[in-house]
């Protein structure tokens, strides 16, 4: 169930994100107060999920997909392209998420 309350956790974050960008400084009120609630539902469901899975290895998942989904986000709704270096590094941080959840003691399985 902590893998579910990270997942949307993360989902909703990127939301609100996104709408963070087209909130253009908070001059626009229904982005805005869609951020506004896409946050409270991101630390919200976080918090929930920190009850069973380590502060850090929830926050790399979070950081990683998050940066991830973000990206793809931002390249098909706001025009945003990516280069080679930009992808790989994503790549890398993947790679890093992947290797802690599955060989590390530390992560909770």
């Amino acid at each position: 169930m902590q893998y579910l309350y990270l997942g949307i956790a993360i989902v909703a974050e990127v939301i609100a994100t996104s709408f963070l960008k087209q909130s253009d400084g908070f001059r626009h009120i229904g982005p805005t107060l869609i951020m506004a609630a896409g946050y409270i539902v991101a630390f919200y469901f976080l918090s929930l999920a920190l009850r069973d899975i380590p502060t850090g290895v929830a926050y790399a998942i979070w950081s990683g997909v998050g940066i991830v989904l973000i990206a793809t986000v931002a390249w098909v709704f706001q025009g945003q392209r990516l280069d080679a270096p930009a992808m790989i590094g994503m790549a890398l941080i993947v790679a890093g998420v992947a290797v802690m959840n599955i060989w590390s003691k530390t992560a909770a399985h």
